[in-house]
């Protein structure tokens, strides 16, 4: 291990992973190491075994649940857009060629007491029973604007920069009511709170149009995929790809001490009495402990189930948001179901999680409103876990530390740490004008 390197990544979590792959590709040499005899730390996926050891200590878990080897259950579950930025750094890396991939089956959204699929065009905006009659003419001018709408087309922009214009300035030009207003910022545009409707619309309208470009790839019920087998395969192909470019990697490695030159700059990782040398350090928090600071915590619970959730058409897989004004709170809520058709499960049974930002002392009460969506369950548990971002300068002393999962069922707010990480420590922008294509075969392979 007394070799130069130069970045040590400390921990196998899925952004860890990703950018060690990413890395490597750009042909630095990278040691990757974890204090774990297991990869993908608070991202991994667990069997039924590991998940009763977990939360149940000695327990076994019951024998009507089926085989554990069946069961991958994702400790951060999380959707991919279909033409999202991961698939696109998926495709980039070629790590599509370790994964198969197949399409969710519902996007829904909780308004007024019930669930409702998430209307994405003119079309279906003008059958969904979210809106009355006068309300779904006035969406489906909206949506026909977004998806005209290109940034290098002036013709399309109708007099608007929406670099300028607020989002609530651009609703308001087509009269939209609030209900409708909340459905396509929290369920469309993915927004996790509403801080977004006094910001500029460009974002917000390139949101929509991702998700509706993502809806159109499969002709699914849904823009979002999901790996057979969970995502605990992720950091796996990412691991594989730095593998083939000289990646090492080294999992239970005790201790993982960060050293620090006069300067206060990391020069090197100590586990085991052995130092390996290396010129920056890319962590997860939990490896730099006096660098990063609390901005929240998680409560989430997990369910085994034997149906789909209530009233998504009998989804298999399918996320269900609940935006923050529905249930009086400063946050959202998600739903997240997968079963044996993405092979996370033994046949008949299905993984749903509830998850959300903490906003009180007691989840499990603050998630009564998603847990009550699911009907029955065979097993129930409760988890809270606290988010940490980085406060250091990483110009200062060479530590680049991602930020902890938040609540999304969705992988966008991920990746962009990811790119933005990657950005910081090699002054390069990733390219992801791919062929996305590219993973259309393995995202059909059912």
């Amino acid at each position: 291990m007394d070799e130069e390197y130069d970045v040590i990544v400390l921990g196998t979590g899925l952004k860890e992973c990703i950018l060690s792959g990413l890395l490597s590709v750009e042909g630095l040499k990278v040691l990757h190491m974890d204090r774990n005899d297991y990869y993908g730390g608070e991202s991994t996926s667990l069997n039924l075994i590991q998940l009763w050891k977990r939360f149940r200590g000695d327990d076994k878990p019951p024998a009507h649940l089926g085989s554990s080897k069946e069961y991958n259950v994702d400790m951060v579950p999380k959707f991919m857009m279909a033409n999202g930025t991961l698939v696109r750094t998926l495709i980039h890396t070629n790590v599509t060629k370790y994964l198969s991939f197949k399409a969710v089956d519902g996007s829904y959204v909780f308004n007024k007491g019930k669930i409702h699929k998430v209307p994405a065009t003119d079309v279906e905006a003008l059958k969904s029973p979210l809106m009355g009659l006068f309300e779904k003419r006035r969406a489906r001018k909206f949506f026909i604007y977004v998806q005209n709408y290109n940034e290098n087309d002036p013709n399309t922009h109708e007099g608007l920069d929406l670099t300028k214009v607020t989002t609530k300035e651009l609703i308001a030009k087509y009269g939209l009511d609030e209900n409708t207003i909340d459905f396509i910022g929290h369920a469309l545009a993915l927004h996790r709170d509403d801080f977004y409707l006094n910001e500029p619309a460009l974002e917000t309208v390139q949101k929509m149009k991702l998700y509706s470009e993502s809806l159109a790839r499969f002709e699914g019920g849904s823009p979002y995929i999901y790996p057979l087998y969970g995502l605990g395969e992720l950091p796996q192909g990412f691991a594989r790809l730095s593998a083939v470019y000289g990646g090492t990697y080294m999992l239970e490695k005790p201790e993982c001490k960060v050293e620090f030159d006069m300067e206060g700059k990391a020069c090197g990782v100590t586990s085991e009495g052995e130092t390996a040398k290396c010129t920056k350090i890319v962590c997860d928090p939990s490896y730099l402990p006096n660098k990063v600071r609390k901005v929240g915590k998680v409560a989430r619970a997990i369910a085994i189930m034997s149906h789909p959730i209530p009233n998504t058409n009998e989804s298999h897989s399918v996320q269900v948001i609940l935006p923050q004004k529905q249930l009086g709170r400063k946050s959202d809520m998600y739903l997240f179901c997968c079963s044996y058709s993405h092979n996370v499960a033994p046949k008949g049974k299905y993984i749903a999680f509830v998850s959300s930002e903490a906003e009180t002392e007691n989840p499990e009460l603050e998630l009564q409103p998603g847990i009550e969506l699911l009907g029955s369950v065979d097993e129930l548990f409760f988890d809270t876990y606290e988010r940490f971002e980085p406060v250091n300068e990483p110009t200062l002393d060479n530590c680049f530390i991602s930020t902890s999962y938040d609540a999304t069922t969705h992988f966008e707010s991920t990746v962009s740490d990811v790119l933005s990480m990657y950005n910081m420590i090699t002054g390069k922008d990733v390219d992801l004008s791919v062929d996305l294509s590219a993973a259309s075969a393995a995202e059909e392979g059912y």
